[in-house]
């Protein structure tokens, strides 16, 4: 009985023993591991038999998130690239459906950063006419009278205003297609290289091989991917529409590269069928400064353009919804422009709540801390 005692109580002090060293490496491991991959550590519980303690160590997602954004910047992919990385591209960004306000919250969850909300200046409930709204749009308009903006003489609408009305619907098309991220004189340059070789209808690009419509049309944003949606483009007008384009929007949003902005411009202009706002991103940004937006059921600024175009929709009267982009594009241009907006220059700057937040000078405190440091001693 006495043996059977002592060789227990040696099996007991053997197991606690390992019990103490496997709580100790795990400490180890835990406190200089913490940013490596799960680690695993196999230490004798009993002299029967073994078994596998398995410690899994959390990465650190600072630290993570650092080294994603550190190898994106290193290997930031050109325009070139985005084709063969099947990358989203152009117009795709912006639109993808029914389902993009769903993906945009779960991504919102799924990130290590706690998103902030954004409160539109003057909360409202949806459908209700923002105060002072047509004061506000007269006043836009009276700056608007020179008619001194880049949209004004090199929009998409004028794209081939001398054409017969079936050629001129395709440029209004072809030109909606290359103005996405390109400034309005680079696609206007772009549409006149075109014109000048013959290629602004839909037989002429389908028979011109993709390489010279490149070279025509650079260097307008994403040129590479353009070039391929306009000869797919030219194709689906010619075997479906006997070289026009469709005269609808559920049908204009079936042609690749083309998004609700393009496709409402091309309605409006192509066809006079006005079915909705045609939003930019000045359009969204200046509807957001003024607090003339907000999200369904929110309080929230309108995150996408398509957001605003339906809450733009809801109250402002129909017929202000074709000339509304003009004038705000061309606003946006030449005052309320996305950087340093021109708040002094502007005559509506004391009905915007946005006026002078965002202001083109520094603050006189930073202008003299400025010049402290660079007083010689």
């Amino acid at each position: 009985m006495p043996l059977i005692i002592q060789l227990s109580n040696r099996m007991l002090v053997d197991w606690v023993g390992s019990y103490w060293f496997v709580l100790g490496r795990i400490k180890v491991l835990t406190m200089s591991e913490k940013t490596t991959t799960p680690c695993f550590y196999k230490a004798p519980l009993s002299n029967a038999s073994d078994s596998q303690v398995r410690v899994f160590a959390r990465r650190n997602k600072r630290a993570r998130k650092m080294a994603v954004e550190v190898e994106q910047k290193e290997h930031l992919p050109s325009t070139q690239d985005h084709k063969k990385l099947g990358l989203p591209d152009i117009e795709e960004f912006a639109y993808k459906g029914a389902n993009e306000l769903t993906q945009c919250r779960k991504s919102e969850m799924d990130s290590d950063v706690t998103p902030v909300e954004s409160i539109v200046a003057s909360p409202r409930p949806n459908g209700e006419s923002p105060a002072h709204w047509e004061k506000v749009l007269e006043g836009i308009r009276k700056m608007r009278c020179s008619a001194d903006a880049p949209v004004d003489t090199m929009g998409c609408e004028k794209a081939g205003d001398t054409l017969p009305p079936k050629e001129r619907r395709f440029a209004v098309l072809v030109s909606s297609l290359l103005s996405s991220q390109t400034k309005d004189h680079v696609t206007h340059g772009a549409i006149q290289r075109l014109l000048q070789n013959g290629l602004l209808t839909a037989d002429a690009i389908n028979n011109t091989d993709e390489e010279t419509i490149k070279k025509l049309i650079y260097p307008v944003g994403f040129y590479t991917r353009k070039a391929t949606n306009l000869k797919q483009i030219a194709n689906i007008c010619l075997m479906k529409y006997d070289g026009d384009i469709p005269s609808s929007l559920e049908q204009l949003l079936l042609l690749p590269g083309i998004g609700p902005k393009m496709a409402h411009l091309v309605m409006n202009v192509g066809w006079n069928n006005v079915q909705g706002i045609c939003v930019d991103t000045h359009v969204h940004r200046i509807c957001n400064r003024l607090g003339w937006v907000s999200r369904l059921g929110t309080k929230q600024k309108t995150v996408t353009p398509e957001e605003t175009r339906e809450a733009l929709q809801r109250w402002l009267p129909k017929e202000e919804w074709v000339p509304i982009n003009p004038l705000l594009v061309g606003f946006g241009q030449t005052i309320c422009t996305p950087l340093r907006p021109r708040c002094g220059e502007c005559a509506i700057s004391e009905l915007c709540p946005s006026a002078f937040k965002e202001t083109s000078n520094p603050s006189p405190s930073s202008k003299s801390r400025k010049s402290g440091l660079n007083k010689k001693p």
